[in-house]
């Protein structure tokens, strides 16, 4: 093998191809990225890639299962960090709000699982589905600890108000604008929602 054609690996690496994979995909979607592009982005031959890939789906999958994890630890350690004893309105807000600087300010791997799941053949998805249900029982068990101390409605569906609630977050990712606010008051704003609702107290 010539020197030449050891440059690629040596130079961008396994994780360098995924960095620039995560943000093509997050800026174009599932459909407007090829191997083609990755490599041009990466500033490498196309079939340097395939030291380390087997292909464009293998990619994907790893997009997505890094950008799943990054928004989990960090919803995980922002919770874990809070003393004992704290209230479920400071666990919620720091979980919705370490879920929403993961994905808005942190990590195009997180913006980009979002962007493509919903594009990405049905046998990506399922390789991607281990990730997937591990965050969502994560949530699953926070909400139910708070449901089971009280702190939440004793007839709230807690799988009801998982999807709900991850769905409203990811949903950001379409509209948000840095320049009008930060994350932190976006999360802010929605516990707000969440926990107090939108209706006004009307006198009797």
């Amino acid at each position: 093998m010539s020197e030449t054609s050891k440059t690629p690996r040596s130079v961008v690496g396994r994780e360098g191809v995924l960095d620039v994979a995560a943000r093509l995909f997050r800026d174009h979607g599932y459909g407007g990225v090829s191997l083609r592009k990755i490599a041009g982005a990466a500033g490498i031959k196309a079939g340097s890639i395939y030291y380390h890939f087997g292909s464009r789906d293998e990619i994907v999958v790893e997009i997505l299962d890094a950008g799943i994890r990054t928004v989990h630890e960090s919803m995980r350690q922002a919770v874990a960090a809070l003393p004992e004893g704290t209230g479920a309105e400071t666990i919620l807000r720091a979980a919705i709000g370490a879920h929403l600087r993961a994905l808005l300010d942190a990590s195009d791997y997180s913006s980009a699982n979002v962007r493509i799941f919903g594009q990405v053949p049905q046998s990506v998805r399922d390789a991607n589905l281990p990730t997937r249900r591990a965050y969502e029982a994560e949530w699953d068990n926070l909400l139910s600890r708070l449901q089971k101390d009280g702190a939440l409605k004793r007839d709230v569906d807690i799988r009801r108000l998982r999807l709900m609630l991850i769905g409203a977050l990811n949903a950001t990712l379409e509209w948000f604008d840095p320049k009008r606010g930060s994350a932190d008051a976006l999360a802010q704003t929605y516990t707000d929602v969440f926990l107090h609702g939108i209706l006004a107290e009307q006198e009797s």
